[in-house]
C-alpha cells in the first residue's frame, strides 16, 4: 500500500488518499491521471490492467486500487 500511496502523492499532492473513497465520484482523478496512474501501476507492480478493468469501482479509493492489482498478479 506504502508504494501505492506514493504514486498516488506523485499524481495528485494534495489528496488524502488514505482516507478518500471517491475519487472518480468526486472527479479528484481525472482522465489523464487515471492514464498516468495506470501506466505508473503497470511499470511499478509488473501487471497489465485490461481495458475492462479500467472503472470507477477499481479506482475509486487506494484500498480498491491494490485489490485490484492483487487480483491482477494473482492471474498472472
Amino acid at each position: 500500500m506504502e508504494k501505492l500511496i506514493e504514486i498516488l502523492e506523485d499524481i495528485e499532492p494534495e489528496v488524502d488518499f488514505t482516507s478518500c473513497k471517491t475519487l472518480i465520484d468526486d472527479h479528484i482523478l481525472d482522465s489523464l491521471s487515471i492514464i498516468s496512474l495506470i501506466a505508473e501501476l503497470e511499470d511499478e507492480f509488473d501487471i497489465t490492467i485490461p481495458t475492462v478493468e479500467i472503472i470507477p469501482a477499481n479506482f475509486n479509493s487506494a484500498e480498491a486500487m491494490l485489490a485490484l492489482i492483487n487480483r491482477l498478479q494473482e492471474e498472472e
